[in-house]
């Protein structure tokens, strides 16, 4: 976690109960700058060379941040219901905005957790709450187009001054520390933890914890662990404990998950709200350690990262009402001594891409799947700049449209994807879906004024399962009287190159001879649906064991031998015969 740490406490009822609790905590928890947690004996346990104990928080226990989302009353007089997600709510919270490659790839992680762990119910809101409160959201979405952080975000040196005792286990690889491990990373993996936990989140090929595609799959595969279902709440507080085993912290964390699950936003990368100390991880990545459970971070300290800070609202006077801070005009006499007046940027800060002037597609631009599959290829484009150069950064949205149920990974319609360093973007992966027909995926450019890239999608039916032979179970004579039914059941097996296959469609058919295999008028026959005599059925499959056992066989009234023939997909064909006795006299 982050080692400077400020917090932000707003007076007025909370909204839910869970935020409630977390502002009774934080009252009541350590005076502002560091928070950390009492580890006890556990610091003395770890010998030189060893890991960390098992019991060791995934973050080592660090400090965090303690900022709390915006409590209001909405039905207090005065005060705003402006809340995410509030039903009339009118403007966007700051507070709600989550920088666009860290919330892609939480909701990435939900989307790949929801397929390899599907009973964990993990929701990304509750890694956003974490993320905030472990990095700010990567400080505010310092990221890369990769996802990967642009300097380090390191939490304190691990010294068991103030903090856990851990020593070096990853020599010095990841914090840069040969001496103590120390935190790392947009979600504050200690190294011992993330050599068990490390995800490979972007499918590069590499697991690094400086990455929030990387660190996002790994807290989610965390979280899940053990056979957790996070929409269980002891499951969910023994997830988030587990971070840091701290009540402030998971009151806090939860504090942040209502709040997110009440509607969030989408922010362009390194424009989200840092957090009051002006970011995490001290800045620059230097991760200075604590001294003591403050960390050696006083008020003053506090006070002048906090004034760094972007998009803050202003801490609440006595009477729980915002006060803002008026901008000082030049010549007003209002101006801090020897500090000039800020002006407007006239240029772009370094790094901020230029818009694509185009969009092109890479590859086919017609795709096609089985239904029940996904596409072998999802959509591409490439973002290009006049000139013709690739624009890195971009964010292309795919969208499907259409009468289709097909669906990109985490079921979704859209989705929005950077621009590598190629420039191009390629949509997550396509699941078909039942539903066949043709649909169309576009791709657009956000916020640019570019011509749009259509692809032609296909989803086609399922290929017919087909049998080269069908068989009875047993060789019992079917016989029976007339005006009754024939016993017991009549199950027969399809295989095909002599393997039992499952859904293979079956006909059965009452004909007049083997030789001449007319429909039937007269002798046995089945009931349909409303129970109605027919002699022909279609609508027969194999179960999963490539088995079928036929509905009731009547006898009819007519005496005699008859043939019942069942074919399939595939050339398979088996007669039975059926004989039907004279009636009993009694």
């Amino acid at each position: 976690m982050a080692p400077f740490i400020s917090r932000r406490l707003r007076k007025g009822a909370a909204t839910t109960a869970v935020a409630a609790a977390a502002m009774a905590a934080l009252t009541a928890s350590q005076a502002p700058g560091v928070v950390s947690t009492d580890h006890g004996d556990r610091n003395q346990e770890q010998r030189a060379g060893e890991p960390a104990p098992d019991d060791t928080p995934i973050d080592g226990g660090s400090s965090y941040h303690t900022d709390l989302p915006p409590l209001v009353t909405p039905d207090k007089p005065g005060s705003s219901t402006d809340l995410p997600g509030l039903p009339g709510g009118s403007s966007i919270k700051p507070e709600a905005g989550i920088p666009a490659s860290v919330l892609a790839a939480y909701k990435k992680a939900e989307a790949a957790l929801r397929e390899s762990n599907p009973g964990c119910n993990l929701p990304w809101q509750l890694l956003a709450a974490i993320g905030k409160v472990e990095s700010g959201q990567a400080r505010g979405g310092n990221v890369d187009a990769g996802g990967t952080t642009v300097s380090p975000i390191l939490g304190p040196v691990l010294d068991g001054n103030g903090f856990a005792l851990i020593k070096d286990t990853d020599g010095g690889a990841y914090d840069g520390d040969s001496a103590h491990d120390r935190a790392v990373g947009p979600m504050q993996f200690i190294p011992s933890t993330w050599a068990s936990w490390g995800r490979d989140g972007n499918g590069d090929g590499k697991k690094d914890p400086n990455n929030i595609y990387d660190a996002a799959l790994a807290a989610g595969s965390y979280l899940c662990a053990g056979g957790r279902d996070l929409s269980v709440k002891a499951h969910l507080d023994r997830a988030i404990l587990g971070y840091n085993h701290s009540q402030e912290y998971l009151n806090t964390v939860l504090s942040w998950f209502e709040y997110y699950k009440r509607g969030t936003h989408e922010v362009p990368d390194g424009a989200g709200v840092l957090p009051a100390n002006g970011g995490s991880g001290g800045g620059s990545g230097s991760g200075n350690k604590g001294s003591g459970k403050d960390g050696g971070k006083g008020k003053d300290q506090g006070k002048g990262e906090e004034e760094n800070a972007h998009t803050l609202p202003k801490p609440s006077d006595e009477n729980g009402n915002s006060t803002p801070t008026p901008t000082p005009k030049p010549g007003s006499g209002d101006e801090t001594p020897g500090s000039p007046t800020p002006k407007p940027p006239t240029t772009p800060p370094p790094g901020t891409p230029s818009g694509p002037g185009k969009l092109t597609a890479v590859g086919a631009r017609e795709l096609s799947a089985t239904a029940g599959t996904h596409f072998a290829r999802s959509p591409r484009v490439k973002a290009v700049d006049a000139a013709g150069k690739p624009v890195a950064g971009a964010r292309v949205k795919y969208e499907i449209l259409g009468e289709t149920g097909a669906r990109f990974l985490g079921l979704v319609r859209s989705a929005t994807v950077p621009t590598g360093a190629d420039g191009t973007a390629t949509a997550p992966k396509l699941l078909a879906g039942e539903k066949t027909g043709a649909f169309t995926v576009r791709a657009t450019a956000v916020g640019q004024e570019v011509a749009p890239v259509e692809f032609a999608a296909t989803v086609k039916a399922r290929p017919v399962p087909q049998a080269d032979a069908l068989a009875r179970l047993d060789d019992k004579e079917l016989t029976a009287p007339a005006g009754g039914s024939f016993a017991g059941p009549l199950t027969v097996t399809a295989t095909n190159k002599g393997k039992a296959t499952a859904g293979v469609p079956v006909t059965a058919t009452m004909i007049t001879s083997a030789e001449h295999p007319d429909p039937a008028d007269k002798g046995p026959y089945f009931l349909d649906g409303a129970g109605k005599p027919v002699r022909t059925l279609t609508a027969l499959k194999t179960d999963a064991s490539g088995q079928l056992t036929l509905p009731e066989i009547r006898t009819g009234d007519q005496t005699g031998t008859f043939l019942l023939r069942l074919t399939t997909e595939g050339g398979a064909v088996l007669d039975v015969e059926l004989t039907v006795t004279q009636a009993d006299a009694a």
